[in-house]
């Protein structure tokens, strides 16, 4: 009787266990494959995207500065005496040589004359006694000192000459005078200022590159001048300094402008546009600028799986709103709206930027 009854209580015990198997494992098939069918139905995240093609892109760099006249001089007295005769004012235009300012004459005139007549009777001394030399009646060696005599009275009469001509205060340079610090009636000393000229043609336009920005810019370059004025000229590039600024660490660069007209005055605010070396670069809006997982800079595009991948990037050239990127070697799908919200791997719904249904949201 015991052993029946412990008989039956085990196969109550195995169909009920039997009976729970099937239905337990019925619903958790069940509520694994709604699970599954679930996830399959969820949306996708949309995120706007923007078809991305690599060019060749010629990066550009403006820098300020001012324009610089390439030559300047000062007319100086190279004599003393009093300025009896000023020509010219501020303003005016010359060529080199011309006279600006003649000084008293402070008998430099009589110097001249008087080594003007010693030459006269050192010539005619010399043609008298020649003859006589010739003939034997006068010494051969009297020849020497006469040709002597007649040589030091020319020396005179030109350094006499040149004390003449410095009473002339000449144009050093051919340009615009545009200081005249002294009066008529003034007298001056040796050395001492008389009028400034500046040469206009050519100009220069001088700004200060900085080190990390050199390497791109060659003697020889194109470059375009913007002046505060609303001027633009177009130059070349003609210098570039070797050192930099010991305060600054900058280096001078001249850009050389023709100004034949002298249109362009010197000290003027300028904007110099230098074009450098092509390089190739892709041209995306500044939204889709990110960071990858690893922290660098970057730009999340869309394959044609709808699957998202970083890709880091390098700016070229930065603008207002949109920049130009190094790095994408291909074209791209780029997100340019929603990269922040999604990661690498996810798979998303792709839509066109410039559709009305670029919309970030999940539907």
């Amino acid at each position: 009787m015991k052993w029946s009854r412990i008989a039956a209580v085990l196969i109550v015990i195995a169909a009920t266990l039997w009976i729970g198997s099937g239905m337990y494992g019925h619903g958790g098939n069940a509520a694994s494959t709604n699970k599954g069918a679930a996830a399959e139905s969820q949306p996708r995240f949309k995120v706007a995207v923007l078809q991305v093609r690599p060019e060749m892109h010629v990066k550009t760099i403006t820098l300020s500065g001012r324009t610089e006249a390439d030559n300047r001089a000062s007319a100086v007295a190279r004599a003393a005496g009093s300025i009896v005769n000023l020509k010219v004012r501020r303003g005016d235009r010359v060529k080199q040589g011309d006279i600006l300012a003649v000084l008293s004459d402070e008998a430099r005139e009589a110097k001249v004359a008087e080594a003007a007549a010693m030459v006269r009777k050192r010539q005619a001394d010399l043609a008298t006694k020649l003859p006589l030399i010739q003939r034997g009646i006068v010494a051969a060696n009297e020849k020497n000192q006469l040709l002597a005599d007649l040589s030091k009275a020319e020396a005179e009469l030109a350094m006499a000459e040149a004390e003449r001509e410095r009473a002339q205060v000449r144009a050093p340079i051919d340009g615009v005078v545009s200081a005249v610090p002294v009066t008529t009636g003034q007298a001056l000393q040796p050395n001492a200022m008389v009028a400034e000229v500046v040469a206009l043609d050519p100009m220069l336009a001088v700004v200060e590159v900085a080190e990390r920005q050199l390497s791109g810019i060659k003697v020889g370059d194109r470059a375009l001048v913007h002046l505060v004025t609303g001027t633009t000229a177009e130059g070349t590039v003609r210098f570039i300094s070797p050192t930099a600024s010991s305060q600054t660490r900058t280096y001078r660069v001249d850009v050389q402008i023709p100004n034949g007209a002298g249109q362009i005055a010197d000290g003027i605010t300028a904007e110099v546009e230098f074009r450098l070396q092509p390089v190739t670069a892709a041209r995306v809006p500044r939204s889709a600028l990110t960071f990858t997982a690893e922290g660098t800079l970057g730009i999340r595009t869309v394959d044609d799986s709808g699957a998202v991948r970083s890709v880091p990037v390098r700016i070229i050239e930065d603008a207002r709103e949109e920049v130009w990127l190094s790095g994408l070697t291909r074209n791209a799908t780029v997100i340019v709206q929603g990269q922040d919200f999604v990661k690498d791997g996810q798979t998303v719904d792709a839509v066109r930027a410039d559709t009305p249904a670029a919309i970030l949201s999940k539907s």
